[in-house]
């Protein structure tokens, strides 16, 4: 007698959750897939110049890789529009034949350079080329051009699968409701390797660079049913 009341709540609750399930479909079911591609500016440059150094004495290697890397440093925060930290810096034993004593030691050290502005990137790397190295110079699309380049190439997908329902439907002269709609998408090629050097003897002019285009898809599977 306690739980009677639970009967008039759970009445009411059926029509709820009968409103909540899936419609059962009545006509066929057609699934397809539409994809979009675009194409996006490689608008950020990133490059890394190094020190290497080799030499007997660790310490005596270890001051040369970082006035070199200093100087590089230097010249490189001088120029506006470019954005430099340090990178990776590792020091490894030159073993003698053998492979039993040590008879040396080689150090590198590295800057990343970063850009938005190729001429800015190249002109420096040209600079640096007098005392470091360089090497990765790769060319993408900046996280803010990629993802905004992604939501328009979403919503250009989502129309044209659309469209497509509407084609599919009206050669079967029916009408339809799209069921499902699964969007996978955000790929693009690699970065743009451009080029790689050892050090110069002397500095070198602007580097030439090409930063190009990525191109970034969207796919769009789903399911409609034409209704009979």
């Amino acid at each position: 007698m306690k739980r009677a009341w639970l009967l008039p709540l759970l009445l009411i609750a059926l029509p709820v959750l009968a409103a909540d399930l899936p419609v059962k479909p009545s006509g066929t079911l057609i699934d397809f897939r539409v994809d979009v591609q675009t194409s996006v500016p490689n608008d950020l440059g990133r490059a890394t110049a190094f020190a290497e150094m080799t030499g007997a004495d660790p310490a005596e290697v270890a001051r040369k890789v970082k006035a070199a890397l200093a100087d590089g440093l230097a010249t490189a925060k001088a120029q506006t529009g470019l954005t430099v930290k340090s990178g990776a810096t590792h020091t490894y034993p030159i073993y003698a034949k053998g492979g039993r004593s040590i008879e040396g030691w080689r150090m590198r050290s590295e800057l990343v350079l970063e850009s938005r502005d190729a001429t800015a990137l190249s002109t420096t790397l040209g600079k640096l080329q007098g005392t470091l190295g360089v090497s990765n110079i790769n060319f993408s699309p900046a996280p803010e051009t990629r993802r905004k380049a992604e939501e328009d190439a979403t919503l250009e997908a989502i129309d044209a699968f659309r469209a497509k329902a509407e084609r599919i439907a009206a050669t079967m002269n029916k009408p339809f409701r799209i069921r499902q709609m699964n969007v996978s998408g955000g790929g693009h090629a690699p970065p743009t390797p451009m080029y790689r050097a050892a050090t110069m003897a002397v500095e070198s002019a602007p580097m030439p660079v090409e930063a190009g285009e990525s191109n970034i898809s969207v796919g769009i599977s789903g399911q409609i049913e034409l209704i009979d």
